[in-house]
C-alpha cells in the first residue's frame, strides 16, 4: 500500500512527490465557506470517516494531537583513531514526520550500548530522553587501520522536538559506567536548524499496519542498490524478509506489536559495491560488501542519505535490504541491519543481524575471521547473551539454569573447533579463486548439517548454562546454549537471547 500524508491545516500532500493537491484533500479550506459551514461541513466529514474506520489525518501513526512533536536529528561526525576520538556539530534537522515513539518510554534504562544519549531540559536538567547504541565508529577503532589513520563518521541522534532549550550529553561506556565525551546545545527556536525537506526517495509502502507508532515497534524496511524497474522485486524481497522473521520466535508471537514500513529509493543502476571484485556503484544508501575488508560484512557509512531517506517513514529500527546474491549482511545496536537478500542464506543472515540492530545481540560465534583485534583482558560484556563468567554464582542468566547443570558446561568444542577449521580454510579458497556463489552456498549446507548432528548428540543440547566459545574468542567468553543463531546459522533463538528481543519489544511497544 502507498501511502501519503494530510497535514494539520488540510493542505494534502503526496508523501513521495511533497506536492499540494485539492481533490485528495476532503475538509479543504474555502475562505468564501462561512465559518459555520465550515464549522459543520468539518464535523459531517470526521464522523463520516470515524463511520468508516478511518482516521481523517494519517501520517503513520492514528493522532490528530497538535502536542505530538516532530522528529528532531543532531548530525554530527564522530573523529578519530584507536587512541583518541573528538566531535563536529553538522546539522540539526527537523524530519519531516512526528516523533514515531511512545512518549511514556522516552527514558532508556536498560544500560546497554557502548554509547548513550542523553537529552535534558537546559533549565533544570530536568531528563526527558536518553537512547543507548553502538556505532560504526566504534567498531572501526578496534581494526589494524584506526593504530595508524584518522577517519570521520557521520552519525545521528533522534528524539522529539523540545519545547525550551535542550543539552544533549553524548556518553560512553568505561569501567561499567557511562562517561560524558561531548556535550553540545539545541534551541528548538534557533533559526538555523534546517527544516528543508529532502528529496523524496519514492512513496511510503505500508507493509504491516498494527496500530498507532507510538503504542507498535516501528520498522522500516529500506532497500539499497535497486533501480525503478525493480522496485517490484523489492516489495517481494521486503514481505519476504518480514515473513522470515516474524516465522522466527519471538517475534512469532509479538507480530502485532510491530508495524513496518518500507522504503527503495531508486538507484541508477542494480547491485552495491563490492570493493574486493573491482566493483563499485553509487547506490542511494551507500551501502557496500567488504566493510573494514571483511568480504562478508556489508555496512554503509553514508548516514546523512541513509537518514534523510528514512525520514519520510515513522522508525525506530531499520533493516536495509541490498539487492545482490552474495553472502554478507552486518548489524549495529540501534543503527541498522543489513542483509544480501538474493543469496540462499538470506533468511538467516536477516534474522541474525537483526537480532544485533533490534536487541543488541552479541556474535556468540569465535571461529570465522573477523576485522577486530583480540582483546587480552576478559571483561562482563555488557550485551545480554554472553558472559566471561568471572562470578558463576551470579551469572546474568542464572534463572533460567537447571538444578545439575556444571558452569561452565561442557560440550564437544575440541571437535566442533577441528571441523570448523576445515570449513574455514575451504571458505577462505573459494572467495579467493572467485568461485560460483552457489559452491558457498553448498558450503555452508554441509557445515549446518554437520553442527546440528553434533549438538543433538552431545550432554547438554537444550539446556541453558554456560558454554565456552562466544564473542569472537575460543577461550574466555561463554555464550547461553550450545546452539543458536546467533552462533551457527541455527533456526532458533535460545532462551536468553529471546528474553532479550522481547525486554526491547516491551520497550518500544504498549
Amino acid at each position: 500500500m502507498l501511502v501519503g500524508f494530510c497535514r494539520s491545516d488540510c493542505s494534502c500532500r503526496n508523501a513521495e512527490t511533497g506536492s499540494t493537491t485539492e481533490t485528495n484533500c476532503l475538509a479543504r479550506y474555502n475562505p468564501r465557506m462561512k465559518p459555520t459551514g465550515r464549522i459543520l461541513l468539518c464535523s459531517f466529514l470526521f464522523l463520516l470517516l470515524l463511520s468508516l474506520g478511518r482516521s481523517p489525518h494519517v501520517v503513520a501513526r492514528q493522532s490528530s494531537d497538535a502536542s505530538v512533536s516532530r522528529t528532531m536529528r543532531v548530525d554530527y561526525y564522530h573523529n578519530g583513531n584507536a587512541k583518541e576520538q573528538w566531535f563536529s556539530l553538522d546539522r540539526i534537522v527537523l524530519e519531516p514526520l512526528p516523533w514515531p515513539g511512545n512518549p511514556r518510554k522516552a527514558i532508556d534504562d536498560t544500560q546497554m550500548g557502548n554509547y548513550r544519549f542523553e537529552v535534558r531540559e537546559h533549565a533544570g536538567g530536568r531528563l526527558v530522553y536518553s537512547r543507548g547504541f553502538n556505532s560504526i565508529y566504534g567498531e572501526w577503532r578496534e581494526t589494524d587501520e584506526a593504530k595508524n589513520a584518522n577517519r570521520s563518521f557521520s552519525e545521528s541522534l533522534r528524539f522529539p522536538t523540545p519545547s525550551v532549550p535542550v543539552d544533549i550529553s553524548l556518553q560512553e561506556r568505561k569501567d561499567e559506567r557511562y562517561v560524558e565525551i561531548w556535550k553540545t546545545s539545541v534551541d528548538p527556536a534557533d533559526k538555523f536548524i534546517d527544516t528543508s525537506r529532502p528529496a523524496s526517495p519514492g512513496a511510503l509502502i505500508e507493509l504491516q499496519k498494527s496500530g498507532p507508532s507510538s503504542d507498535k515497534v516501528d520498522l522500516l524496511v529500506m532497500g539499497d542498490g535497486y533501480t525503478a524497474d525493480e522496485r517490484g522485486k523489492f516489495e517481494t524481497d521486503a514481505k519476504k524478509f518480514i515473513e522470515t522473521l516474524f516465522a522466527t520466535s519471538p517475534f512469532k508471537e509479538h507480530r502485532q506489536d510491530f508495524n513496518v514500513w518500507g522504503l527503495c529509493p531508486p538507484a541508477a543502476e542494480s547491485g552495491i559495491s563490492r570493493p574486493s571484485t573491482g566493483i563499485h556503484h553509487r547506490s542511494p544508501l551507500g551501502t557496500t560488501y567488504d566493510t573494514f575488508d571483511s568480504e562478508r560484512y556489508i555496512l554503509t557509512t553514508e548516514n546523512r542519505a541513509m537518514r534523510d531517506a528514512a525520514s519520510f517513514a515513522p522508525y525506530e529500527f531499520v533493516e536495509i535490504l541490498v539487492n545482490g546474491k552474495t553472502y554478507g549482511g552486518g548489524g549495529i545496536f540501534n543503527l541498522y541491519g543489513t542483509v544480501a537478500i538474493d543469496n540462499a542464506w538470506a533468511n538467516y543472515v536477516g534474522v541474525h543481524e537483526f537480532g544485533h540492530h533490534f536487541a543488541g545481540l552479541a556474535d556468540e560465534y569465535y571461529t570465522s575471521d573477523v576485522a577486530y583485534n583480540s582483546e587480552t583482558k576478559r571483561k562482563e560484556p555488557w550485551e545480554p547473551n554472553v558472559t566471561a563468567l568471572l562470578d558463576p554464582a551470579n551469572l546474568k542468566w542464572k534463572d533460567l539454569v537447571e538444578n545439575g547443570t556444571p558452569l561452565p558446561t561442557p560440550w564437544k568444542k575440541t571437535e566442533f573447533e577441528e571441523f570448523e577449521k576445515g570449513i574455514q580454510a575451504e571458505r577462505r579458497k573459494l572467495r579467493a579463486d572467485r568461485r560460483p556463489e552457489t559452491e558457498m552456498e553448498e558450503l555452508f549446507r554441509r557445515e549446518r548439517e554437520k553442527e546440528e548432528a553434533l549438538f543433538r548428540d552431545d550432554q547438554y543440547p537444550s539446556k541453558v548454562g554456560a558454554f565456552e566459545g562466544a564473542n569472537y574468542e575460543a577461550k574466555g567468553y561463554y555464550r547461553p546454549e550450545e546452539n543458536c543463531i546467533m552462533f551457527t546459522r541455527h533456526t532458533k533463538f535460545c532462551r536468553v537471547c529471546s528474553r532479550a528481543i522481547e525486554r526491547i519489544i516491551s520497550m518500544y511497544s504498549n
